[in-house]
């Protein structure tokens, strides 16, 4: 049986990070990007992980720059970039592709898990959100125009679970 903490991911710093060091905590994968229509969502996915890293939320975010050429930075040009424009504290990950034969691991299962409206699979869009339980499994898929407000609720039942 997989579950997301059996992945690992190079986090923005060029360190690989276990999934397996959130194990027990509800995370909130997003494909994120620093030039997308949907890049004021990091206000909102950041009070998420202020409001609820306590009780245990971690919020994941994965820059992508697959969709319009959107995330065209390296790690330190996002880092920077998320810092000073959004106050970015929750965890970020090194650009990676979630479409695609180079898709992330960690992808390619999120997509498996959940399918998307209609069936499909593939990432529509920047911001594509996955919420995944305390015990590893995808409990929903949100698509780009989902804010971070809108899943308060799902968070919230997630943490109690």
């Amino acid at each position: 049986m997989t579950t997301a903490y059996d992945f690992s991911a190079i986090d923005i710093d060029g360190q690989s990070r276990s999934l397996a060091d959130y194990r027990g905590k509800p995370l909130l994968i997003v494909n994120v990007a620093s030039k997308c229509g949907f890049t004021p969502q990091y206000t909102g996915l950041e009070k998420l992980w202020r409001d609820h890293r306590d009780q245990g939320l971690m919020v994941l975010g994965f820059p992508c720059d697959q969709f319009g050429h959107q995330e065209p930075g390296d790690e330190a040009e996002i880092r920077n970039f998320c810092s000073l424009n959004y106050d970015v504290s929750f965890p970020m990950f090194a650009k990676i592709d979630v479409n695609g034969d180079a898709a992330h691991p960690l992808w390619k299962w999120l997509k498996q898990e959940k399918s998307g409206l209609l069936g499909i699979s593939a990432i529509k869009w920047n911001f594509s959100k996955f919420l995944v339980g305390r015990d590893g499994k995808v409990i929903k898929r949100y698509a780009p125009t989902d804010t971070p407000e809108s899943l308060a609720d799902d968070i919230e039942a997630a943490l109690a679970g």
